[in-house]
């Protein structure tokens, strides 16, 4: 009977460890591929036939494209650092502007996957821009530096990895006339109605989206590493993007080519498919939760980020009724403050309509045009062909509107009726028409912000101006110019 018990025993311990190992083994790899200032729907998933995007198409064909992806901030900074916490950026201290400090303790899903058992890296851009050395991290918030091929052969055998590879593209600066060269018809292109329609601007948005095209290119790369390695089936796939365009009425503001972002999870597991479209909202900071879900990470901190898991497993279909969206400082480019007064704004996006308020519309959104003693141009507008030609056609009558609207001050309130205007360029917010509209959407954030204590309730933050940059720089007409380096 002894023995008997002794080769149950052994049994029972077996078995827990099959067990044990089949809970490691199922455990998948994660890999973010995050690009830079990439607008919706730049992209053929979106169907965008302007531009070749045929591993971004690949992935679509075994996964869940999002059509109502928004970044928490249109600005790299605070919108990473909202996805590595999963909270919103005012609930980040410093890390709510540009350039800020995302204190090490807050939270991320490195430092939790990596407790988890993770092996857990980043290449390229990660969480910037800023000197992460100046707030108590060692290494990038986003992992150690690593390139991705040699990463994925040193993992030991069995080990689930998390990835996130931050391309450069497609930032600024563009390679002049890549587009045209890349095969990119530039009278094909669909111009955002913001925008002046000339050669010109033309051709610089084709070469943006010849940088899309580069960036569909590197992921195609990373695909075949997965498949080389034998690790594709394991792996989850999620493409997004930090922000929108760098154009005027994009990047650094809450209009949707700011904040509306592409946003696609892909699995190639046998074991079963994911849901092919979603068209409810998300909010990237949703990214956080999923991620440590798939890791079965059970004990984690407060976040304000929801995990998409009920929608990707098929138990719901609408994630969010709307998005809240936000922005403190982008750079340095207002004289008050010592340099640091920038531009605060919230607002809810919903499926018909855009409301945005505007906290200190007294100052210039895009930044002062010059301030005394620096090269600082409209410093919150990125340098480039575009910025170039509205600033030197501001007075012609085909784009004097649209630089007011790049450009120029802007009222408390603003409302956009999307289905008449979804390149929010006529605000409605004074039309009595939408008076009952306007003022749903007004209670409806200010409950938000109360809820959320949000500095900016009830007139108040002025604190955040003050906060440093761990880094500096100055946006010129063409480009920039880094004080740091």
């Amino acid at each position: 009977m002894r023995y008997l018990y002794c080769l149950l025993g052994l049994i029972f311990l077996a078995v827990i460890g099959l067990f044990s190992c089949e809970k490691d083994a199922v455990r998948p790899n994660i890999l973010f591929i995050l690009a830079d200032d990439w607008s919706y729907p730049y992209a053929s998933i979106y169907g965008d036939k302007s531009i070749r995007t045929p591993n971004l198409d690949r992935l679509a064909a075994n996964g869940t494209v999002f059509t109502n992806a928004y970044c928490a901030s249109p600005s790299c900074t605070p919108s990473r650092a909202a996805m590595l916490t999963g909270r919103y950026p005012h609930n980040l201290g410093e890390g709510v502007n540009l350039c800020g400090r995302l204190e090490h303790r807050i939270p991320t899903y490195v430092q939790l996957l990596e407790k988890e058992g993770y092996a857990v890296a980043f290449d390229r851009k990660g969480w910037a821009p800023g000197d992460f050395h100046k707030m108590g991290y060692t290494e990038n918030p986003a992992g150690k530096p690593a390139v991705f091929a040699p990463f994925i052969d040193s993992i030991p055998k069995g080990q689930p990895f998390f990835f996130w590879f931050g391309t450069n593209d497609p930032h600024r600066p563009f390679d002049l006339n890549n587009g045209k060269k890349a095969g990119i018809d530039p009278q094909k292109i669909n111009l955002p109605a913001f925008l002046p329609d000339v050669p010109e601007i033309r051709g610089d948005v084709a070469d943006y989206l010849s940088e899309v095209e580069r960036f569909d290119r590197e992921i195609g790369d990373l695909l075949r590493k997965l498949e080389s390695s034998g690790q594709l089936e394991n792996t989850i796939i999620v493409v997004a993007s930090d922000n929108g365009m760098p154009f005027p009425h994009a990047k650094a503001n809450l209009y949707d080519y700011g904040t509306h972002v592409p946003l696609l999870i892909s699995r190639f597991s046998k074991s079963g498919s994911l849901p092919k479209r979603n068209d409810s909202f998300v909010n990237l900071i949703d990214l956080t939760p999923t991620f440590l879900d798939w890791a079965g990470v059970k004990q984690r901190p407060e976040m304000d980020g929801i995990s998409l898991l009920p929608v990707l497993n098929g138990e719901k279909t609408v994630h969010r009724p709307a998005v809240f969206l936000e922005r403190e400082r982008h750079c340095l480019c207002r004289a008050e403050f010592e340099y640091g007064a920038g531009y605060p704004m919230r607002a809810i996006r919903t499926k018909g309509y855009l409301y945005i308020r505007n906290f200190r519309p007294d100052r210039m959104p895009a930044g002062d045009e010059t301030i005394p003693g620096t090269p600082s141009v409209f410093g919150d507008v990125d340098g480039g062909p575009t910025k170039v030609y509205m600033m030197d056609h501001r007075n012609d009558a085909a784009v004097k509107p649209l630089f007011s609207l790049g450009f120029g001050k802007r009222p408390a309130d603003e409302l956009y009726i999307l289905k008449d205007d979804p390149y929010t360029i006529r605000n409605q917010a004074t039309n009595s028409a939408y008076a009952d509209i306007k003022k749903d959407l007004q209670k409806r954030l200010d409950q938000w912000m109360n809820e959320e204590n949000d500095p900016r309730r009830n007139g108040g933050g002025d604190q955040i101006d003050k906060y440093e940059s761990t880094t500096h720089a100055w946006i010129t007409r063409t480009g920039i110019i880094f004080l740091d380096e």
